[in-house]
């Protein structure tokens, strides 16, 4: 007999939690309520334990949005809801989601709500999805519900993958040219200078300026080398510290935000995900104050996050969502222009929307031509660097067979 976790109030108001054995969770509750006792929480302790103990691996966006997608289509075909997740713990590839499915089921079986059963899982479910279900189910439209907030991870998850595939180029030239030159240096150079520089100098010759520049870069890299690690590993430990304190987090995405080209495509890429987020959850029923809350938090910009929360006190006291918006000086003009006519047409989610598709497909555009314009730089750069070290082995070499040409002319 499975044990639940309880908390509850007893006659007198005072919250006290334990503990009680039953055959389900309803009988659970009859047991509390014979204990002249309101509950608050009643959990299986057992499936407390598997999320501890087991949902630990990553469930990616595109794993969720096919599993939600998948179960939009059971539902509209008409299988039950259990029968729905039994069939999706069967096929789910991730084992992580294989055991949410199965707790989910086992939590809809005991009597909770569907979205309630999920949002016991928000470290794989994120709050949007939660409240989109939770509208649906209200609205008597879960399975539209799904498929939107299967769409919509779906796109978010395709839209990092092209934002991946972008930076994976420059990514390997910038660690092929690193490496190219750290290997000339240790390597090759002290071949050079045993067999050829030392004797040169020994000659009473100075050897050219780039070639001394190089000999003096390889001693600084071999005597400060493990130094310069170690300070770059303490700067790295410092500035993670730093941005797990909140004003870390603004000091930082405000200069994301005021970096030349790439600033603007990371700030139209968080207002998209602003719109984006608002329009989901206003198209699927969820309130605005409930949906500008949650929109918030998905910005991945806490200026951005700081200025829709401050416009949630504004709504709340009658004003329109453009004004305080405006006013943070934060989002584009042609968006707040944009949101204006939107409200006054009654028509916010679906311009909302539409405005994110725009943002993303502008901000995709520069973030290719920014890649178009740092591959052949980074080519150039890395040539410039072997050019350089080239030449500052080579350049004694035919300083000496010139002065062997003169001797012997």
């Amino acid at each position: 007999m499975p044990n639940y976790v309880y908390t509850a109030k007893n006659e007198t108001g005072a919250e006290m939690t334990g503990k009680i054995s039953a055959n389900s969770k309803r009988e659970a509750l009859d047991a509390i309520h014979r204990l002249k006792l309101l509950p608050i929480v009643v959990e299986d302790s057992a499936k407390g334990e598997i999320s501890i103990q087991f949902f630990k691996r990553r469930v990616s966006d595109a794993q969720i949005a096919a599993a939600l997608l998948q179960l939009a289509d059971l539902l509209e075909n008409g299988m039950p809801v259990l029968h729905a997740f039994q069939t999706l713990e069967k096929v789910t590839p991730n084992p992580r989601l294989k055991l949410v499915f199965k707790n989910i089921h086992d939590r809809i079986a005991d009597g909770e709500s569907i979205h309630s059963a999920f949002a016991t899982h928000a470290d794989v479910f994120d709050e949007l999805t939660v409240n989109v279900l939770r509208a649906g189910a209200e609205g008597a439209f879960l399975e539209d519900a799904l498929r939107r907030v299967g769409s919509f991870l779906e796109q978010q998850a395709e839209l990092k993958g092209k934002l991946l595939a972008a930076l994976i180029y420059p990514i390997i030239l910038a660690i092929v040219g690193i490496t190219v030159v750290v290997v000339l240096l240790v390597v090759f150079v002290p071949i050079f200078q045993k067999n050829i520089y030392d004797q040169i100098i020994s000659q009473g010759k100075t050897l050219p300026w780039v070639t001394q520049s190089l000999l003096w870069m390889r001693a600084t890299l071999m005597s400060y080398g493990l130094y310069f690690i170690g300070v770059l590993v303490l700067l790295y430990i410092w500035i993670q510290g730093q941005l797990a304190t909140a004003r870390g987090i603004r000091i930082w995405d405000r200069l994301k935000m005021r970096l030349p080209v790439l600033g603007n495509i990371i700030l139209n890429g968080a207002v998209a995900r602003f719109c984006r987020v608002f329009g989901t959850l206003l198209n699927n029923g969820v309130p605005i104050l409930k949906s500008l809350e949650i929109s918030s938090q998905s910005t991945g910009n806490s200026i951005l996050s700081d200025a829709v929360r401050r416009s949630v006190e504004s709504v709340s006291s009658g004003e329109t969502l453009a004004k305080p918006l405006s006013d943070a000086g934060i989002i584009p003009l042609q968006v707040m222009a944009m949101i204006g006519v939107a409200e006054e047409a009654n028509t916010l989610e679906t311009v909302l929307i539409k405005t994110a598709d725009s943002l993303e497909r502008h901000s995709a555009r520069k973030l290719d031509m920014l890649v178009r314009i740092i591959e052949p730089m980074m080519l150039l750069l890395i040539a410039v660097a072997i050019f350089y070290i080239m030449c500052s082995l080579l350049l004694p070499i035919f300083y000496m067979l010139a002065s062997l040409g003169d001797i012997m002319g």
